[in-house]
């Protein structure tokens, strides 16, 4: 094992902690759109969904470029690591494709038709797939963590109810959950008025239900495979969590979102401290795991990688804090005017 593959495994696990924190508070939002977009009536209705999905307008399709990095770099850094992990999770990976483009088109045709049904329907696209993401997302995490049937020939030989049991669903539920308080913490952030305030009422209650399912699945997962590495980010992940509930419950939204963004990379630290220095453990007697030594690439592919990532990270990362910047300020419904259809 040499420097550079213990970089590209850090550099990998830093990219699944910007996805969770970035597109998980998008994620967030979307589930939440029956919930806090619920109006007095049909136009006040549509009025919040419009505030909800405006907070999030400049930023979910950038967000996603993290998972598609993170894939990337897998590919380029550990082939044996994303030709195995691909393989297992073939049909899991294609539903969360199909969630992300169906949820995508949401964001794009809802406001092309001045018709409720047509909203209505979108809005179903929008919803389910911000909360099938997330679960999945969570449940593949949470497999590759507690391992999975590896034989000698770094082959996959489980099935898809292999991913299911108990530990990978819990793993998928409490990702959701995060994903659902880190969501509610941005809206109250982003937002005035009353969803403003029924945000905040409701990030207190998830974040409660979150930090209950996190300290149980993490928890798990610690006895599995931890090490004082893990149970060390596990902590600062429960600390972080109860410290965004109560400043949340004070009226301090930003270090309430702090907090869940805190929670959600160090719950990422988590898994992959919990999972050096395999990359993919096996279940197997008889099986071999998939580690950084033997999954990476040539050091020539790793040192090209690295010149690379040194130039063109500090641009994407210099570029997403200005987006974040420009679209800073709060908005409410008195901020959204009449819908107009596009054609």
């Amino acid at each position: 094992m040499d420097t550079l593959q213990l970089v590209w495994f850090a550099l990998i696990g830093l990219l699944w902690a910007g996805y969770l924190v970035l597109e998980g508070f998008d994620f967030g939002v979307g589930a939440l759109l029956p919930v806090l977009g619920a109006g007095e009536d049909a136009a006040d209705t549509e009025k919040r969904r419009r505030v909800m999905l405006t907070t999030i307008g400049p930023h979910w399709d950038g967000n996603e470029v993290w998972l598609i990095t993170a894939g990337g770099a897998t590919f380029a850094a550990f082939p044996e690591w994303y030709a195995t992990m691909f393989s297992a999770f073939y049909l899991p990976l294609l539903v969360l494709l199909v969630a992300l483009i169906v949820r995508n088109m949401g964001f794009e045709y809802r406001h092309k038709r001045d018709d409720v049904t047509w909203r209505r329907r979108w809005d179903a696209a929008i919803i389910g797939g911000s909360i099938a993401a997330p679960l999945l997302v969570g449940v593949a995490l949470t497999d590759i963590v507690r391992g999975l049937p590896i034989d000698r020939d770094l082959e996959y030989t489980g099935s898809l109810l292999t991913l299911l049991d108990p530990l990978g669903l819990l793993g998928g539920v409490t990702v959701v959950a995060l994903s659902l308080t880190h969501g509610a913490f941005f809206l109250a952030l982003k937002t005035t008025g009353t969803i403003r305030e029924d945000a905040r009422r409701l990030g207190t209650t998830l974040g409660a239900v979150t930090a209950v399912l996190a300290v149980v699945t993490l928890g798990w997962l610690g006895l599995l495979t931890g090490s004082a590495w893990s149970w060390a980010t596990t902590v600062v992940a429960a600390v972080a969590l109860l410290a965004a509930v109560a400043a949340n419950a004070r009226g301090r939204e930003g270090w309430a979102f702090t907090g869940t963004a805190v929670t959600a990379a160090a719950t990422v630290a988590t898994y992959f401290l919990a999972l050096f220095p395999d990359v993919m453990p096996t279940t197997l007697d008889g099986g071999r795991s998939l580690t950084i030594a033997n999954a990476s690439s040539s050091p020539m592919t790793l040192q090209i990688m690295t010149w690379a990532a040194a130039v063109f990270t500090p641009i994407v990362l210099l570029y997403t804090g200005y987006t974040y910047y420009a679209f800073r300020r709060r908005i409410g419904t008195q901020h959204i005017p009449e819908p107009v259809a596009v054609g």
